[in-house]
């Protein structure tokens, strides 16, 4: 079974060959990804109101939503970034070396800073401005601290390069 990948308005996702799409994952309309990105099992990312732009080395994890809002906003995700397991990432900023928890919601305008972890299952407001190397959790989600180096590394980082490596599995 291969994944749902459609044109829009006639506008098709450009997907580089080096990308996982798991077989049921969906991709549609403007959509442009990068390099040594991997869209997993029923992960949506959905280009059809507005356009989602997609940095290298992404993941994006079983059940995520991609979407924007037609006319109002875009979706932009950065390097290195991981979305975890059903978080919903709506019409958004989100900066390189970021981890969005499991279950957590973006909400439109809001504005995901560099080096940042969104914990699982929080909800950051529309128009929350997430400085860079901060931790946000919480509904509402709110700062609860800075992140460390070691926390950078040990979570954002080696999610990023496992997914890497899992995705390898299915090439």
């Amino acid at each position: 079974m291969p994944p749902v990948i459609l044109p829009v308005k006639g506008v098709s996702p450009q997907i580089p060959d080096n990308c996982f799409i798991a077989p049921n994952a969906t991709i549609v309309g403007d959509v442009i990804m990068g390099n040594d990105c991997s869209i997993w099992f029923n992960a949506v990312v959905r280009g059809d109101v507005n356009s989602i732009r997609i940095g290298d080395k992404v993941n994006i994890q079983d059940g995520a939503c991609i979407h924007c809002t037609y006319q109002k906003t875009k979706t932009v995700i950065g390097n290195n970034v991981s979305i975890g397991h059903n978080a919903l990432v709506h019409g958004c900023t989100v900066a390189d070396n970021v981890l969005i928890g499991m279950g957590a919601i973006v909400m439109d305008n809001a504005s995901i800073g560099a080096n940042s972890i969104i914990a699982a299952g929080a909800v950051v407001l529309e128009g929350t401005v997430v400085p860079a190397g901060s931790i946000f959790a919480g509904v509402p989600a709110k700062k609860v601290k800075d992140i460390s180096q070691e926390l950078l590394k040990g979570e954002v980082e080696r999610i990023a390069n496992n997914y890497l490596m899992y995705s390898s599995w299915f090439k």
